[in-house]
């Protein structure tokens, strides 16, 4: 699924991290289309959980050293994950969204999940310096 520690040098060349990335830029671009009145409620939120998604992950990624330190931050972007499709059911509901995109983005999420916590559960393979192993 993702590059193993000792071959990925940047958070960027994870696989989990690419969707991420550019499911939150699909999501920016769309939300441009939003009515205003959705600026400080929906859009920024949708668009903040996306981003955060990927920032978690990075910060992450730079506190491989110990496990419980990487996972809590893998955990963390599991949960931007579930919120952003939460807020894309909202966006839906409110007709902001079609539902042939609606099913796109939440598939793209559900696999970005799935990959999390795969990466999860093999925390330690991605901390190779954890003293607590």
């Amino acid at each position: 699924m993702e590059k193993q520690n000792n071959f990925a040098r940047h958070v960027r060349e994870l696989k989990v991290y690419q969707s991420a990335f550019n499911s939150a830029m699909e999501i920016f671009k769309i939300t441009r289309t939003f009515p205003k009145e959705e600026k400080y409620s929906m859009t920024d939120q949708i668009r903040r959980s996306s981003r955060s998604v990927c920032s978690n992950l990075a910060e992450g990624w730079h506190k491989r050293r110990y496990v419980a330190a990487f996972t809590s931050k893998l955990t963390d972007s599991i949960q931007e994950a579930s919120e952003t499709e939460t807020w894309l059911e909202f966006s839906y509901a409110c007709g902001y969204i079609d539902q042939v995109l609606l099913d796109k983005l939440t598939n793209q999420y559900e696999i970005i999940i799935a990959q999390l916590i795969t990466m999860e559960l093999k925390a330690p393979s991605f901390c190779p310096k954890d003293k607590k192993k």
